[in-house]
């Protein structure tokens, strides 16, 4: 067996608002779908946004909880320039700041805002490694 990752789906409260926030605010490339999904195709895999109570029932859980799920989701970019603009991107069209893009005690740069459905995403750049796949 390859070890990967295929598709993440995030469970969001409205796909009208969350589309416009991937396109716009991430830059994402949606993938032609039918209307009650959608799913943006990355380099390696793919992210998906579907209804939150609809995913919840299909897994057999309930859809109700608050404060931190126990993840988060990391875009690595080249440089920390590059950190500044997917994030300032992002708070530009109604990403809520976590915690401000600045040196990390891992030697790298990384900040952290939270989507429209308080998914928390960081974006970071790693000065020691590459993660992800190679261009």
């Amino acid at each position: 067996m390859k070890p990967r990752i295929s598709m993440i789906t995030l469970g969001v409260k409205n796909l009208k608002r969350s589309i416009k926030f991937y396109e716009s605010g991430l830059g994402f490339s949606r993938k032609n779908t039918e209307s009650e999904i959608a799913i943006f195709k990355l380099n390696g895999s793919w992210l998906s946004l579907y209804n939150l109570h609809s995913l919840a029932e299909d897994a057999n859980v309930s859809s109700e909880g608050n404060g931190f799920n126990g993840f988060t989701i990391s875009h690595n970019v080249k440089s920390e320039d590059e950190v500044d603009k997917v994030f300032d991107n992002a708070i530009s069209v109604g990403a809520k700041l976590i915690k401000s893009p600045q040196e990390v005690f891992w030697g790298g740069y990384s900040g952290y805002f939270a989507d429209p459905d308080r998914y928390l995403w960081e974006i970071a750049y790693n000065p020691h490694s590459w993660i992800g796949p190679e261009d």
